[in-house]
């Protein structure tokens, strides 16, 4: 294989597809995944995503240090929990010490644990209503 990530396998594909089309071909993505997945020796791009979610080290492991912003609040942890799912992981982090989510003077709401879902680079696929990640982390 030439490519080592999914992320490489879709820019790959996405500079196929501009390059044809500006040969005059028109390909969909589905297809430029297809021929990226058969110029890298897999049957098809289900088999070439699995090779490689299979062969890439997985970003997070329990009890894993971790350090990051919980609703804009920085911490450090450690992963208590965690499964993966289609490239994406469901993840709970204890914090050493509380994070107050809260940004009013007048209250406070302290959090030690929190659960979420994050993609391979530690970003929370859910988001604020300004569109800043819930939680993003990154190890020790």
């Amino acid at each position: 294989m030439t490519v080592r990530t999914i992320a490489e396998a879709k820019a790959q594909a996405k500079t196929l597809r501009r390059a044809l089309a500006g040969d005059g071909a028109v390909f969909s993505h589905a297809q430029a995944l297809e021929l990226v997945a058969r110029q890298n020796g897999a049957r098809d791009w289900n088999t070439l995503s699995a090779q490689l979610v299979k062969a890439s080290p997985a970003p997070f492991h329990l009890h894993q240090r971790v350090q990051g912003r919980y609703l804009g609040q920085a911490f450090k942890g450690e992963i208590k929990a965690l499964s993966s799912s289609g490239g994406h992981y469901a993840v709970s982090v204890r914090f050493d010490e509380p994070v107050d989510t809260v940004t009013f003077d007048s209250f406070s709401n302290m959090r030690q644990v929190v659960r979420s879902m994050v993609d391979l680079n530690g970003i929370s696929v859910r988001k604020t209503s300004n569109g800043t990640p819930h939680l993003t982390l990154s190890a020790l």
